[in-house]
């Protein structure tokens, strides 16, 4: 679902129902892209199959083939036994083909699921998924940031967006124990989501900017729309400011299959399936 959420950003939260449904065209980020001149390109490290999740994307307008992963090292196996490869080693197979490709510009949507639950590294498959958590945290976050680092070493231009599916849900909470995620509450649905401008001629004016304000995949269409129409590049540098500025805000609705919460002042309320409103404690 949230994979889906941020495929269809321009058309703001629709109900968890209406996700499976067809949606319009100008709900799509990904052909949007494509209409304003970026080659659309599909990176996974993992093979798609699970919950049919590449036949939801590409009812999400990305049509290209995923980038072959043949050869590239599998460190995890996911709970069905898959393989799970290394993000470093996967997005630098994409980088060495960036490099060889005739397309002037390519916007790349890449999924990773090095941190799902259930996943046992292949040099030590007894242990425990929760036990190896921070061990997989670490190697993704290591991988993220030395990407962007040879990024910018490149010399390529290139905006970086991360958005995480959800929270791990190691520690629960009032609703649900430990592990379970049934219940979107705000402990798993409360992300933070980076942007990232590279390039020799990024030069950004002040300091880097924080939204404390709520928001959601929305505001994340809003900013990549105003980068292609002010791109953040040339001598006179870019504000932060200028993308962030009348940003649609997103009341906190969190939406399963069976529960739905949202915020009123400082509580949250919850409904689950047919069942009266109560406040979350």
């Amino acid at each position: 679902p949230a994979v889906i959420r941020f495929l269809r950003a321009s058309c703001g939260q629709p109900p968890h129902r209406a996700l499976y449904e067809p949606t319009q065209a100008s709900c799509l980020l990904m052909p949007g892209l494509a209409q304003a001149g970026f080659e659309g390109q599909l990176v996974l490290n993992h093979d798609g199959h699970f919950d049919d999740f590449l036949t939801h994307v590409r009812a999400q307008g990305i049509q290209a083939a995923a980038l072959p992963l043949k050869g590239v090292a599998a460190p995890l196996r996911a709970f069905d036994d898959s393989r799970i490869h290394d993000d470093g080693a996967v997005l630098a197979r994409w980088l060495e083909a960036r490099q060889k490709s005739a397309a002037p510009r390519a916007a790349v949507y890449y999924n990773t699921v090095s941190l799902h639950d259930g996943n046992r590294l292949v040099r030590d498959p007894a242990t425990r998924s929760s036990e190896t958590y921070k061990v997989r945290l670490a190697k993704l976050l290591d991988d993220v940031n030395g990407f962007v680092n040879t990024l910018a070493a490149s010399g390529r231009r290139a905006i970086v967006v991360v958005v995480p599916e959800h929270g791990a849900a190691w520690r629960g909470d009032a609703a649900q124990i430990a592990g379970l995620r049934e219940i979107p509450t705000p402990a798993i649905t409360l992300v933070p989501v980076g942007i990232r401008v590279i390039g020799p001629d990024a030069r950004r004016n002040g300091e880097a900017l924080q939204v404390p304000e709520s928001t959601s995949f929305l505001a994340l269409s809003h900013v990549v729309s105003r980068m292609l129409a002010k791109p953040p590049y040339g001598a006179d540098g870019f504000r932060p400011a200028d993308y962030t500025a009348g940003m649609p805000l997103t009341d906190f609705v969190s939406e399963g299959e069976n529960a739905t919460l949202l915020r009123r002042g400082a509580a949250y309320l919850i409904r689950q399936d047919q069942d009266a409103w109560k406040e979350l404690r």
